[in-house]
């Protein structure tokens, strides 16, 4: 089962994957997209996420090959959750743009290639205005493509606000 979960910040959508990767009854692996970027708030959040995990979880930190790492961990009695893609993607754009187009192929090809549970969350950014800021633009068109293309792949696709997820694609197991 692969599913996606999208919302927008503190919409609940970060919970609800955790609590979905529980009730699979696999072994969880958590691949953490986030990067310590010297942000205090940023930080906190971080520390909020890993203070959340169970112990018997398996934390794999990786910022960029997001597609290897799926592939390198996924198997059947494995539960993949993937916090979060926004991050990922702000991480290519910002710091290895060159590596974008590769890396979201690789994540896609990943995606449709993995055994297990597949568990990923993203924020839905394209809800608001169109910024004027040339790199804010590319990252929501990218966010949206990146979101519409793992929909298409995805068995289950949620959408979380106010803690509340609405089934956009698939239904509960």
């Amino acid at each position: 089962m692969k599913q996606l979960i999208l919302g927008g910040v503190r919409s609940g959508k970060s919970r609800l994957a955790e609590q979905r990767a529980r009730a699979s009854a696999r072994q969880v692996v958590y691949v953490a997209t986030a990067i310590d970027v010297g942000d205090a708030e940023m930080n906190a959040r971080i520390r909020q996420h890993r203070a959340r995990r169970p112990p018997e979880w398996i934390t794999l930190e990786e910022p960029f090959a997001l597609g290897s790492a799926l592939l390198a961990n996924a198997s059947p009695e494995r539960c993949l959750l993937v916090e979060c893609l926004t991050l990922w993607l702000t991480n290519l754009l910002c710091v290895k743009p060159e590596q974008f187009d590769e890396e979201r192929r690789s994540l896609c090809a990943a995606v449709s290639d993995v055994s297990g549970t597949l568990i990923l969350v993203g924020n839905e950014t394209g809800l608001g205005v169109v910024p004027r800021g040339e790199l804010s633009r590319q990252f929501l068109d990218a966010s949206g493509e990146l979101h519409q293309t793992l929909a298409a792949l995805c068995d289950r696709v949620t959408l979380t606000v106010a803690g509340l997820p609405f089934e956009l694609k698939g239904q509960p197991q």
